[in-house]
């Protein structure tokens, strides 16, 4: 893969979710007044500002985007995708029109292309990572009932359907950091594991950390970063909460609107839920990564703005402002 300049140790960026009512030029306005430095840029089919056909194909949009970042001091994360990636594995069922109609191979077709735009986009832009979803044909699999070999049953398909975008990314000189999540084929530690050999450790297959993902599958997030280390390459400053008086009726895996009290658990804001956020930034810079901490703002009890800007004020002190040193003492 080819030589990306190296970033500066952590810096802060942001999911614009937020700001999506707002036109693009207003939206960078007001997440460089909050002092953002980075941005994750959703290009999915519909997205509002951008989709990843335009910015692979029009050298025109692709300046117009450059020059609006340029001009307000920001980088770009990486490229999402999540929404369309979604369809490559599945479900494919009614679930699933909304993205794309059509039948399971319909899907497949469409989620192929879209991953495949991605990364076309992201190397014009000169960007190095494209974070999404690919989904899973079956995520109800992964507990061995009724077919306790349900789960080993569609690796094959996996392998199969993942490989070859892998192979584009890896020509492109792009990485594609899949995001542990439910209804991914990597939803936590051990499947994220095995995919990785499962694709012959492939080298454009990577991992975008989302701490508040795996907390709602009881994993410690400083141990994946831990086991996985340099796969590691973006991250969600996102946190999630397990409600204790809420839990015992509801479980982690609660239904219904993710605001409703009743939960037992939250996605929250960083400093909110139950993330050691002084740890995972510690292990975080042991394992040498570089890149940005990129906000994601799902804390139903906060305002878009306001939640950002708490998120800020308690993430900013703890990331490093120099080159970790040698031993001086």
């Amino acid at each position: 893969m080819p030589d990306f300049p190296v970033p500066p140790p952590m810096l802060l960026g942001v999911c614009p979710q937020p700001f999506f009512d707002r036109s693009l030029p207003a939206a960078l306005d007001a997440i460089a007044g909050l002092g953002l430095r980075a941005l994750e840029l959703p290009v999915h089919e519909g997205a509002p500002w951008f989709d990843a056909m335009t910015l692979a194909t029009s050298g025109e949009v692709r300046e117009r985007l450059r020059a609006a970042l340029a001009d307000r001091d920001l980088s770009l994360s990486c490229l999402s995708i999540h929404q369309d990636g979604q369809l490559l594995l599945g479900p494919h069922h009614a679930d699933t029109d909304h993205v794309h109609a059509g039948s399971p191979a319909d899907k497949v077709a469409y989620a192929t292309d879209r991953l495949l735009s991605a990364a076309e986009a992201a190397a014009e832009l000169e960007v190095d990572t494209v974070v999404g979803f690919v989904g899973c044909e079956d995520y109800t699999r992964s507990f061995p009932w009724p077919d306790p070999d349900g789960w080993e049953r569609m690796l094959p398909t996996v392998r199969e359907r993942l490989l070859p975008i892998l192979d584009h990314y890896g020509d492109s000189g792009v990485r594609l950091a899949l995001e542990p999540h439910p209804k991914q084929i990597a939803y936590d530690l051990e499947s994220a594991l095995e995919l990785v050999e499962l694709v012959g450790s492939h080298e454009a297959l990577a991992f975008n950390l989302d701490p508040g993902n795996l907390l709602l599958a009881a994993v410690d997030p400083c141990a994946f970063v831990a086991e996985l280390g340099a796969r590691v390459v973006h991250v969600h400053a996102k946190d999630g909460q397990r409600v204790p008086h809420r839990a015992h009726r509801s479980g982690l895996l609660a239904r219904g609107d993710w605001g409703r009290p009743e939960r037992g658990f939250r996605f929250r804001i960083p400093g909110w839920g139950d993330v050691d956020w002084r740890l995972l930034v510690s292990e975080l810079i042991l394992s040498d990564y570089r890149g940005p901490l990129v906000i994601e703002h799902e804390d139903p009890l906060f305002g878009p703005v306001d939640g950002i800007q708490k998120a800020i004020d308690f993430l900013a002190p703890l990331l490093p402002n120099e080159e970790r040193q040698a031993r001086w003492w």
